[in-house]
């Protein structure tokens, strides 16, 4: 169930850069809502209604190829869910899912784009916004490209720059995936994750912890993602 609430927008950097008049006109527009591991935010194809923003958890965005899928990208607190679609007017290309007990800030997409026509500073901060989500959404399309260990590599590099924290002398990524969502990050079969993760395990190149992965020496994944 959405919830009319106070929002945090400290806590969603594309929306803390609006003036002070501007977040008063957004918020009353703004409904949280939570979602249970597993349960689905939107379907692909669906009108993009709606722009969604995480508050707390972590949602997967996945795309159906033929008889699989493949997870584009995950994203955390803060990050914009589904946006690019609102914005563009056209239904959603991908489905986005909950990975773990997560909220939601959501505003329906017609009375915010109203807003927006009598606000034009407002919809230039926005659209930077937007664009580096686009970027960040190409890179990771680029490296879905070669091998399994290179893409690995760099999917395992990329989590690390935005969600690991120091940790002896690595990197602890506190993300829990199943090996069913790295295949699907990977873009690779169940079997070649499982025989990829547990080479990497022996080699101690990543280790698999309960709440997430550790990272010994991030320099060795850098040199593979660069020569593998």
């Amino acid at each position: 169930m959405a919830i009319q609430a106070r929002i945090p927008f400290d806590s969603i950097p594309l929306l803390a850069a609006l003036k002070a008049e501007d977040r008063a006109a957004v918020e009353p527009l703004c409904r949280m809502r939570g979602y249970e591991k597993g349960e689905v935010i939107f379907r692909e194809g669906e009108p993009a209604d709606r722009i969604h923003f995480v508050y707390t958890g972590r949602v997967k965005i996945v795309k159906a190829t033929g008889a699989r899928e493949i997870i584009l990208e995950i994203l955390g607190p803060g990050e914009p869910v589904g946006a690019v679609a609102a914005f563009e007017r056209r239904s959603f290309p991908a489905s986005a899912v909950a990975i773990e007990p997560t909220a939601l800030v959501s505003l329906p997409e017609r009375e915010f784009f109203a807003l927006l026509e009598t606000r034009p500073a407002m919809t230039r901060s926005l659209l930077g916004g937007l664009t580096m989500r686009l970027v960040m959404l190409n890179k990771r399309l680029a490296d879905m490209v070669g091998t399994a260990d290179a893409r690995a590599a760099r999917l395992f590099l990329t989590l690390a720059e935005r969600l690991g924290t120091p940790r002896d002398a690595g990197v602890f990524i506190p993300l829990g995936l199943s090996r069913q969502e790295l295949a699907d990050l990977l873009g690779t079969t169940l079997e070649t994750a499982i025989r990829l993760m547990s080479r990497w395990q022996k080699d101690e190149l990543v280790l698999t912890e309960k709440t997430g992965f550790f990272i010994p020496a991030i320099d060795r994944l850098r040199d593979l993602a660069n020569h593998a």
